[in-house]
């Protein structure tokens, strides 16, 4: 059972930066897909950032594209998001996950949420204007 504790959430101006972590219990991390996925109140949790297993690419939902970037060290077994140029639509909690099958894309979470194997328990982020 893996288990992802997110940490780096917090209340920042807009146009500030935060840089979220994620790690895992378990070596076996290095073998999985990652993404940052975020929920704001009244909305369904949506995919923000994949990374490939294999740290090959990264994949990035529009509306961060240019201002997020996701990252992972295997050895630490840690992901990475860092959030730079901070909207108040940014708002949101926002949640690690694992994929559910060793060695893809992310592809699969980007399409399906049920494709997540292991969730974090989740970390908020509130931008002010």
């Amino acid at each position: 059972q893996v288990q992802l504790v997110e940490s780096g959430g917090g209340l920042v101006q807009a146009g500030g930066s935060l840089r979220l972590s994620c790690v895992a219990s378990e070596g076996t991390f290095r073998n999985y897909a990652m993404g940052w996925f975020r929920q704001a109140p009244g909305k369904e949790r949506e995919f923000v950032a994949t990374i490939y297993w294999d740290d090959r690419d990264t994949y990035y939902a529009d509306f961060v594209k240019g201002r997020f970037t996701i990252s992972r060290d295997n050895f630490e077994n840690t992901l990475y998001l860092q959030m730079n140029s901070l909207k108040p639509e940014d708002s949101a909690v926002y949640y690690c996950a694992a994929d559910r099958i060793r060695y893809r894309t992310g592809q699969a979470m980007r399409s399906n949420t049920a494709e997540v194997g292991y969730w974090g328990q989740g970390t908020q982020v509130a931008v002010s204007s």
